[in-house]
């Protein structure tokens, strides 16, 4: 891979080629063109060509893209060759929602733990996950080891949590809450704020402006 950064859009994409991949390859498909892709993925073959560039030479002119040799490629730099067990803070309605959607498009993420204050369900396990008392929260993931945590917990608990995650060797949180956060420098932040997509839909909607299918 050449040495430099690779831009947030991108990396954001790199998820869905590497999911397309897997199908073509699951479909028996040997080669693959960024006109092909850019069809299937809805991103434009520019950007596609773009993106991959980042990381070397993946293709040959006039061929296009091994298929399996790509799809291994990118599995690599997803790491999506090894199991990362995943923590889950909090489990009412979003949380129970992600508990039963088991992330099947990928081989690589498993919510191993979940955690709660809710005494009817601590102790139990829900879709197949057990679930934990938040006192056990910090116990836990060092004996599972586990470096990624999902938080989907009320905004006014979410800044303590997050603190207690981190001292406890949390390396990644998705952050669903409406709360902005702020954690140690090697401690990754990644904000999901659904309301927030909704507004700027409904904007791109009843404005002049017009939706792309890829960002840049």
């Amino acid at each position: 891979m050449k040495d430099q950064v690779i831009p947030k859009a991108t990396a954001k994409r790199l998820p869905l080629y590497y999911r397309y991949l897997r199908i073509l390859n699951d479909a028996g498909k040997q080669k693959v063109s960024s006109t092909e892709l850019s069809e299937a993925v809805q991103v434009d073959s520019a950007t596609i060509r773009r993106d991959f560039s980042y990381f070397g030479e993946l293709g040959k002119r006039g061929y296009g893209y091994d298929v399996e040799d790509l799809m291994n490629f990118f599995a690599k730099t997803l790491n999506d060759d090894e199991l990362t067990n995943v923590a889950l803070i909090g489990v009412g309605n979003l949380g129970s929602a992600l508990l039963k959607y088991k992330f099947h498009q990928s081989n690589s993420i498993r919510v191993s733990c979940a955690f709660d204050v809710n005494d009817d369900i601590v102790g139990r396990i829900v879709d197949g996950i057990p679930v934990y008392p938040m006192e056990d929260m910090m116990e836990q993931i060092k004996i599972q080891q586990i470096e990624v945590a999902i938080l989907t917990i009320p905004a006014d608990r979410a800044q303590g949590v997050v603190n207690h995650l981190a001292d406890a060797g949390i390396k990644g949180i998705l952050n669903f809450t409406a709360a902005r956060l702020s954690a140690p420098s090697h401690v990754l932040i990644q904000n999901v704020d659904l309301t927030n997509e909704l507004q700027t839909l409904i904007y791109f909607l009843h404005s002049d402006n017009s939706l792309t299918s890829s960002e840049e």
